[in-house]
């Protein structure tokens, strides 16, 4: 029996909103085989029978290059689909009915999904739906993908039509396809096709759509990129602030779990690194989890809000220019920005990147920007050493820093995430502001946060267990760990790039979390705490500030103190960062490739930082 469905359509045409509505929580998430690209499978029942759906990548054709297009139309010729169905834009028809023409000449069943007509309605156009039904020879159905009214009739002409399918009538022959092509012969050809489809079956009643007076203020050249910045930072400030209840939820799970399950396991008597593993490592895992899911959900929110409002193809219209010059495109501007709230949110946020290498490439930029937990520790640190003064022009190093740093893995890794022969100007029309779905984008970013609570839970743990090994001692004392051991024995090469083995120690914690910097400069510098405690319950391993700054000012120099700050801002960003990176890219080599670039980027910047500052300070 035929039950394999497939959804086509242009980036934002809706296809993710009809899938996840379709599957609800039967969906799976991977790779395509050998391909960094995201493919999502999932199924739905309807009078008793399971049918599977795929949501192919979204493309704007069948004859690119890029990577997304390729397996798209390698999917549709295969034969694997028993049904495609189309959706398309009914507020910008001529436009969105190109991947249409393209699909035309192939013979395969489908049907036509005529999304947003609410947008349509609400520009005053009337679609005739049996018109165009009788002109391309397959059912067209007017639709709302944020509603879920309208899913009992899409899931009973699926079920109809995978019965008794029909297909695209052939275009005409002045339009057919070039000899040995599978596509109709260029572009005007296409339009041309697709002007005869629509020719009476969209009737404008109003003014057609222009720009309002809010948009020649987005789209011009100055107050337009301060403008949608200034809504940017607004719309970090609201994902934290949402992402707040979760993240302080998760905070409180350690200092709930961690005295009641260590003093049971202990009284009854079970080894030390047993009750360790129980009562600080595993609660510290459900914290960054739980954070996690905090700022995922607040991001995903309130990118979800401005991107069916339609502004964020203003923000990639306005910085396009500019970020073009490191092999990104403008919509990049958004996780860079959330970046600076969380490295977290920067890398969900890559999710409103239409293409994967564009994807992956802004991950790889947005691990520069320095997160917030890092502008807590580096004034901390740098108040221990330097003047107010100096400690200012120390930030101002670092931000300008951050520029140099995403420029450089721009520069490493765009040859092979946007080779220059898939790289092209952007053409974009502006799509009109429509009012937001809010409770169809609250449930997508509900799934999407308890997804990626889910399998980060996976991620957290390895690492936290690595790092665990590395930091617990029987004795309890930082210098009976293994990660004291490999400060002191890497330290003749440490030296080279101005750490000691304290401050190194420091600089692999900061790899874990942000947080956890100060809590192991005090168990290496003072003995106050084990390591465990300083990574795993930082907050009460910091101890008495004044007494870690005299400490350290016995033994590191104003030089190491200003490499320690480098190196411990554009070291890995933490391991919440490293499982959403993974979790947000499929790829366990590019996350890799990503942590090896900066961990050792940032011990390269801390040597040349380390002989600058030796020389005035």
């Amino acid at each position: 029996m035929k039950t394999r469905i497939a959804l086509l359509g242009q980036p934002n045409s809706g296809k993710s909103t009809v899938f996840n509505m379709l599957t609800g929580l039967h969906r799976h998430v991977g790779n395509w085989p050998g391909k960094t690209v995201e493919k999502n499978d999932g199924s739905f029942e309807y009078d008793g029978v399971r049918y599977t759906v795929t949501d192919l990548p979204g493309s704007y054709g069948l004859t690119g290059v890029s990577e997304e297009e390729q397996i798209t139309a390698s999917f549709i010729r295969s034969g694997q689909a028993d049904l495609v169905c189309i959706l398309i834009d009914a507020s910008q028809l001529e436009r969105s009915m190109y991947m249409t023409a393209e699909f035309a000449p192939l013979g395969v069943p489908a049907i036509l999904l005529l999304n947003m007509m609410d947008v349509a309605k609400a520009q005053g156009k009337t679609i005739d739906a049996r018109l165009l039904e009788q002109r391309l020879g397959i059912p067209v159905l007017p639709f709302v993908a944020a509603k879920e009214a309208g899913y009992d009739r899409l899931k009973a002409l699926l079920a109809k039509e995978l019965k008794a399918p029909h297909r695209l009538k052939t275009a005409p022959a002045a339009l057919q396809r070039e000899r040995g092509s599978d596509v109709l012969s260029d572009g005007d050809a296409k339009y041309r096709w697709i002007r005869s489809i629509l020719d009476g079956a969209v009737v404008q009643r109003t003014r057609p759509f222009g720009l309002c007076a809010f948009d020649r203020i987005a789209t011009a050249p100055i107050a337009g990129k301060l403008l949608t910045v200034a809504i940017i930072l607004a719309a970090l400030g609201m994902a934290m602030l949402i992402g707040t209840p979760m993240s302080s939820l998760g905070s409180a799970i350690p200092k709930l779990l961690r005295e009641p399950i260590g003093r049971m396991l202990s009284g009854w008597g079970v080894h030390p690194w047993i009750v360790s593993v129980f009562s600080q490592l595993l609660p510290n895992v459900l914290c960054f989890s739980v954070s996690m899911t905090g700022y995922v959900f607040g991001v995903s929110l309130v990118l979800g809000l401005l991107e069916q409002i339609g502004f964020l193809a203003r923000v990639a219209f306005q910085f396009d220019g500019l970020l073009s010059r490191i092999g990104l495109q403008g919509k990049a501007i958004c996780p860079i920005l959330m970046g600076f709230g969380c490295t977290v949110g920067g890398a969900f946020g890559t999710r409103v990147m239409d293409d994967p290498g564009q994807r992956l490439l802004t991950m790889a930029v947005v691990w520069a920007v320095p997160c917030s937990a890092t502008w807590g520790v580096v004034p901390v640190v740098a108040r221990m050493f330097f003047t107010p003064m100096e400690t200012f022009l120390l930030c101002a190093a670092i931000i300008l820093c951050t520029v140099l740093m995403a420029a450089l893995a721009a520069w490493i890794f765009r040859p092979q995430l946007t080779p220059k022969t898939l790289r092209c100007g952007m053409i974009m029309e502006l799509p009109p502001y429509h009012r937001p779905h809010l409770l169809q984008v609250l449930e997508e970013s509900f799934h999407k946060a308890w997804d990626i609570f889910l399998r980060s839970l996976i991620t957290v743990t390895l690492v936290s267990l690595i790092f665990w090994a590395l930091t617990f001692s029987v004795s309890g004392s930082a210098e009976d760990s293994l990660l004291y051991r490999i400060g002191v024995f890497s330290e003749p090469v440490t030296r080279a790039f101005g750490l000691g083995w304290q401050t190194f120690m420091g600089f692999l914690s900061a790899a874990f979390a942000k947080e956890a910097v100060l809590g192991t400069l005090n168990a290496a510098f003072l003995g106050q705490s084990s390591l465990v405690d300083a990574a795993f319950d930082a907050d009460a391993a910091i101890g008495d500030g004044t007494a870690l700054a005299y400490a350290m000012a016995q033994t590191v120099s104003k030089a190491e103190a200003a490499a320690f700050l480098f190196a411990c801002t554009f070291q890995v960003p933490c391991v919440m960062a490293l499982s959403a990176t993974l979790r947000e890219s499929h790829s366990v080599r590019w996350t890799i490739r990503f942590a090896l670039f900066y961990f050792f980027g940032a011990l390269l910047l801390a040597g040349l930082v380390y002989r600058i500052a030796a020389l005035f300070l």
